[in-house]
């Protein structure tokens, strides 16, 4: 299966685009990787049943290969003391653009998993992708009836061994490198930073499933040393986020192409550890920022939306993984088929 799971669904080439929630993951983008022979993930994240399922419908119009990937429910939950107190100190962000913050109790909820899981079941795919958490036995068994193949992200080997343990198909790998929200099992314990390719090795050692790395690859001789250290493909994000079919607001492709940035971790807009470009709002309340997801991303949502909206890159999230200084302005067939040029 490790060098067939993909080549079955007629991708010949082994560098993928992943899933990006928020905007810039587009149908666009999935369907111009797999007209280049790849594939892509339409991102299920923070998007209803119906959004959902309607972009299903638009991709998998198209006759080619594709996957879906969904926020598994493994939530971080706040104390409320630290909840509305984070939002008192934010709470004059959000009000130079007018808008208030509900910091007056935390939103938990599982983003919908149980809806989107009856829209797989009425609109099957090839491929099912899961992160944040490994889905219950029950819901695994309901995807895998679907015909799809199941993929788990993990952060190390002890994570690649309980998803193996729970009998999905395949991993995606990911190290603290990538860009967005860390994959891991255990947001409140910090990933290692060691580097992707260390990773694969570790988890390749330790289960027999194929494994997609991701997190940091931005040149070809990224994606050669991964695929040498043990993935059967690799899956990119950040140098995407410039191609011509993102979604990536303005400001964020300025931030991308700004000398002066530099990417770095954080919980600040979100409550669950994240890779994005430094900005004000993170130089000043990173240090005071709880753990405590999704209750954190609901609070500051209004913010970030409002900031996006006027161009200001300092109040809004930047996702961003180190490899960001490399991407471009140009179609993401052209990235990904440079990306394996070494292989």
């Amino acid at each position: 299966m490790a060098v067939t799971f993909l080549s079955d669904l007629g991708v010949n080439l082994p560098v993928l685009a992943a899933p990006m929630a928020g905007g810039p993951g587009t149908a666009a983008l999935v369907t111009a990787a797999a007209r280049a022979g790849s594939l892509g993930f339409v991102a299920a994240g923070y998007k209803s049943p119906q959004a959902l399922a309607e972009e299903i419908t638009a991709v998998a119009g198209t006759g080619l290969p594709f996957g879906v990937n969904l926020f598994a429910p493994n939530p971080q939950p706040i104390d409320p003391v630290d909840f509305r107190t984070y939002a008192g100190v934010i709470a004059p962000e959000a009000e130079r653009y007018g808008v208030s913050l509900d910091g007056d109790k935390p939103r938990e909820d599982d983003d919908s998993w149980q809806e989107k899981l009856e829209v797989l079941r009425a609109h099957p795919v090839p491929l099912i992708s899961f992160t944040f958490g490994i889905p219950a036995a029950r819901d695994l068994a309901a995807l895998r009836a679907t015909g799809a193949l199941l993929i788990q992200t993990v952060t190390s080997a002890e994570e690649a061994a309980a998803a193996a343990d729970a009998g999905v198909d395949a991993l995606a790998v990911q190290s603290a490198q990538a860009g967005g929200h860390f994959g891991t099992l255990t947001p409140s314990r910090p990933a290692a930073e060691s580097p992707l390719a260390e990773v694969v090795a570790a988890v390749h050692r330790s289960v027999d499933l194929p494994l997609i790395a991701t997190g940091g690859l931005a040149t070809p001789a990224d994606v050669a040393g991964v695929m040498h250290a043990g993935a059967s493909a690799v899956a990119v994000g950040t140098v995407l986020l410039r191609s011509d079919e993102a979604g990536t607001a303005a400001a964020h492709r300025a931030a991308l192409a700004d000398p002066a940035r530099e990417s770095v971790r954080t919980r600040a807009f979100t409550g669950r550890p994240a890779r994005g470009l430094r900005n004000e709002f993170i130089e000043r309340y990173e240090c005071q920022a709880p753990l405590g997801y999704p209750a954190v991303h609901y609070l500051t949502s209004p913010l970030r939306k409002a900031a996006a909206a006027a161009g200001d890159p300092e109040r809004v999230h930047l996702w961003a993984g180190i490899g960001f200084r490399h991407a471009t302005d140009e179609p993401a067939a052209a990235i990904l088929t440079r990306l394996a040029g070494q292989l």
